[in-house]
């Protein structure tokens, strides 16, 4: 390495990482040959000074290690800022005034399409077919809820898919319906791709673009690398991984990337060999296919995520309902370790606490047959964890991928979850800090575009379980305030964490020798209230010590 630093930045603080917050007499840091050269104070740093180095004044900001986004959907979200978007509105009426417009913008489309709709906006989460049509008239209209597990559509929607009062559910997801049985305009789940199979599919030129978009916005705010936690056909999607390979290829994909293969659950490990045969057609310095996600249950705010005990009605009662599993718990067991066995990270969506069960017991069962392979195996999501397998994750080495913006009083958990789930469970969710305790490792990511993917917002909320102040949503009652972790814990596991799950083996703390993927920012949010966290603004963004970012 150079004995002249290329970039040096100073007057500030810096986070290197792990569970330390800055050090006062740490007020800098040197790069060269995208390594971190050194730590120290402006003095110090000098001596590393050439008349070609850059010299960046921090102005009393932080530098920390580039965030890593260990669970996000970028193209899904990239698609959604190109199209109808509802994330920014709150309500029925804003959401259809925004859909009118739209519409009106863009009379040649043969489809409306978008998302981020709320389902606390609508009686029972169950957004109607006939409000669309009163603004769109007769065209179809196909807009994903914000998590991504439902979808609001026209009648002409309906009408396309060929959806009647006698089609029946199909076994993985559900279609409301009005008195007469006739769909009313709501798909959850698997139901929703009964539609999107008859929607055009996006072409590459739209998916590089929606990349491109989603790469400049993530970078926007920090984020260096992600694991992108569907690659694959599924749900309408078409696979993306050419679009990655591509932007890696040309130099255009400035972010390091894992691809997370979908597991496709109508079959079984007979699909192994073909996940290999990806995995080796897709493997560069900036992408590759290494993870499989696997969808084990729903959500509950549909009572589809996957639960030890009944689903509550309105007035307590317990209902028949225990939610989905979509592979069934010995096939998914069979499979993690065939797939541990072939070398593959297993990424688990868990949300119910009969799924994280049903997942650590399919870990135990690869434990178990291979050994201790040493790959980082990750449950994603984990809302509602049962106490008796708080202590399970340590011992089996699976990680906990946190999206804890969720962890708040939001309308959704207010008024829906907490009634389904009852006090007691409810209790039991986003157990942030009895999982820490109890030895667990840690990444994190945001699910965006389910949520916002600003880390910031997501780190107000790991801290204080509260959303931040100026959020619509804000509730002032911390929710479950004992499973609040330390600010240094979230962001070890926004950086460091996720870094680690990807394999990034280098990246993720700014120690010398360490890759020089770091964000700038705008203050030092260890020494400011913890109420502020989320105000914290990305200066500028760097990967490889070369700036791909600034404001």
């Amino acid at each position: 390495m150079s004995s002249r630093a290329q970039t040096v930045f100073v007057n500030g603080a810096v986070y290197t990482g792990g569970l330390d917050e800055p050090d006062a007499r740490v007020t800098g840091l040197a790069v060269a040959d995208g390594r971190v050269l050194a730590l120290g104070d402006a003095d110090e740093l000098a001596a590393l000074t050439g008349p070609d180095t850059e010299v960046v004044d921090l102005a009393g900001g932080l530098v920390l290690p580039g965030f890593v986004d260990a669970h996000i959907h970028p193209v899904e979200g990239g698609l959604e800022l190109m199209r109808c978007d509802l994330s920014g509105a709150a309500t029925r009426e804003q959401y259809l005034a925004i859909i009118r417009d739209y519409a009106d913008a863009n009379p040649e489309l043969p489809w409306i399409l978008g998302g981020g709709w709320q389902v606390a906006a609508f009686p029972g989460g169950a957004p109607l077919a006939s409000d669309l049509d009163a603004v769109v008239g007769d065209r179809p209209v196909f807009l994903s809820n914000r998590d991504h597990h439902g979808a609001w559509v026209s009648s002409r929607a309906l009408e396309i898919a060929g959806l009647r009062a006698d089609t029946p559910d199909p076994a993985d997801g559900r279609i409301e319906r009005d008195a007469s049985g006739a769909p009313s305009g709501t798909l959850h789940e698997g139901a929703r791709t009964l539609v999107t199979r008859h929607i055009p599919a996006d072409t590459h030129a739209e998916e590089t673009e929606a990349l491109l978009t989603a790469q400049k916005y993530l970078h926007s705010l920090g984020i260096t690398g992600w694991q992108d936690a569907i690659v694959g056909d599924y749900g309408g999607h078409s696979d993306t991984s050419p679009v990655y390979l591509e932007a890696a290829r040309s130099g255009a994909l400035t972010a390091r990337v894992v691809a997370a293969l979908w597991w496709e659950r109508s079959r079984g490990a007979e699909q192994i060999p073909e996940l290999i045969a990806r995995r080796e057609a897709f493997a560069h310095p900036r992408f590759r296919a290494t993870s499989i996600k696997i969808m084990q249950d729903g959500i509950p705010e549909n009572y589809t995520a996957g639960m030890l005990e009944p689903y509550l009605d309105q007035s307590g009662a317990p209902t028949l309902g225990t939610g989905l599993s979509f592979v069934d718990p010995i096939e998914l067991r069979e499979d993690v370790t065939q797939l541990d066995r072939a070398g593959f990270q297993v990424h688990i969506h868990a949300i119910g606490d009969r799924a994280v069960r049903e997942a650590l017991d399919a870990i135990q069962a690869a434990r178990t047959a291979n050994g201790d392979s040493g790959i980082r195996h990750h449950l994603a999501h984990v809302q509602v964890v049962h106490p008796d397998d708080l202590a399970r994750f340590a011992p089996l080495g699976a990680t906990v991928n946190m999206q804890a913006l969720w962890a708040n009083w939001e309308p959704q958990n207010e008024l829906i979850n907490l009634v389904a789930l009852g006090a007691e469970r409810s209790s039991w969710q986003y157990p942030f800090a009895q999982l820490w305790n109890a030895g667990a490792a840690f990444c994190a990511g945001s699910d965006w575009p389910v949520t916002t993917p600003d880390p910031w917002a997501a780190l107000q909320v790991a801290v204080t379980r509260r959303l931040p102040h100026d959020d619509p949503d804000y509730n002032e009652k911390p929710f479950y305030p004992e499973s609040a972790l330390s600010l240094a814990q979230a962001v070890s596991a926004y950086t460091q964490g996720s870094a680690r799950i990807n394999g990034f083996e280098t990246t993720g703390t700014l120690e010398p020798g360490a890759v020089a993927d770091l964000a700038v920012v705008d203050r030092n949010p260890f020494a400011g209230p913890l109420d502020a966290i989320s105000d914290t603004r990305t200066v500028s963004t760097w990967v490889d010590g070369e700036r791909v970012h600034t404001s």
